[in-house]
């Protein structure tokens, strides 16, 4: 089985994870630019962030077999203080470096209107730079930060084929099925999805423009259950097919928008040069 976790934050995670990850078929991931916990007061500490994304966590997973990409934004959260807002002219400066497949996590934390400029401002610059978004729903009053983050979406034009709306469940996935944006499910003990509540979701609307993640960070989560979803899928009746369209499949495809999953010298469809090279980055097989 092979997993591309769409949306994982290595940064407050341990090698061991990354071996454990591995283990469990986990080959390539995008972390997210996210809130770290401690309120950051400057815009040069974004950029010692962001260069660890591009440099010294690239450099940790290759050390086990997997292949690490990352989204650059400045958080829906931190977009609140005035002291980081600078960050937004920053950004231009990562948005072209090789292993940035997205804009991200944009969206809404507590649904101010300094969230929705910051918002609006980065799906333009997904526009410019032609990457996907990855925009965060907000976890209090979420069908109406959902509704809303819709209508941001629609109105900064961007094609929603190059947005996922994700933190989604059951009361928020109607509102996303028909908007031509995909739909990402974040399993994370306690607060969000469990493996069996997303495969219910999946027998509801299918398994089209889905994207399922395990969101692990520094709070309560678990890098391993993309992996013990994929069991629950194929416990509930899906097939090996389905599981590999929602694992891997469905992740190429949407970040593979960005043109920067791959080197083009490798010469082979997308899929498959991708997870070869993982035994390049461990040094052969």
């Amino acid at each position: 089985m092979r997993i591309f976790d769409p949306h994982i934050h290595m940064t407050s995670r341990t090698t061991d994870d990354y071996r454990a990850m591995h283990a469990v078929g986990v080959r390539a991931l995008v972390e997210p630019a996210f809130w770290l916990g401690q309120p950051r007061t400057s815009p040069d500490t974004f950029t010692d962030y962001f260069d660890s994304l591009l440099g010294w966590e690239p450099y940790r997973a290759s050390q086990f077999g997997i292949r690490h990409y990352c989204a650059i934004a400045l958080n829906p959260k931190e977009a609140n203080d005035p002291r980081c807002t600078p960050v937004l002219d920053l950004l231009p400066r990562y948005l072209v470096k090789d292993t940035v497949v997205a804009v991200g996590e944009i969206g809404f934390d507590t649904g101010t209107e300094a969230e929705e400029r910051a918002f609006a401002a980065q799906l333009e610059l997904a526009v410019e730079h032609g990457l996907p978004a990855l925009v965060h729903t907000p976890h209090r009053d979420k069908v109406r930060g959902t509704a809303r983050s819709l209508d941001v979406v629609t109105d900064s034009g961007i094609d929603p084929g190059f947005v996922v709306l994700d933190h989604l469940n059951e009361m928020t996935v109607g509102a996303v099925v028909d908007s031509g944006c995909w739909m990402g499910f974040s399993v994370y003990p306690d607060t969000k999805m469990t493996p069996e509540r997303v495969v219910q979701v999946l027998h509801r609307y299918g398994t089209e423009r889905m994207l399922v993640n395990s969101a692990a960070d520094w709070g309560h989560s678990d890098p391993l259950l993309t992996r013990r979803t994929a069991e629950a899928m194929l416990a509930s009746g899906f097939d090996e097919d389905d599981v590999d369209r929602v694992m891997w499949r469905n992740p190429v495809a949407f970040y593979g928008q960005s043109g920067r999953l791959l080197p083009d010298r490798s010469g082979e469809e997308p899929e498959a040069a991708l997870y070869a090279g993982n035994s390049i980055a461990r040094g052969g097989s």
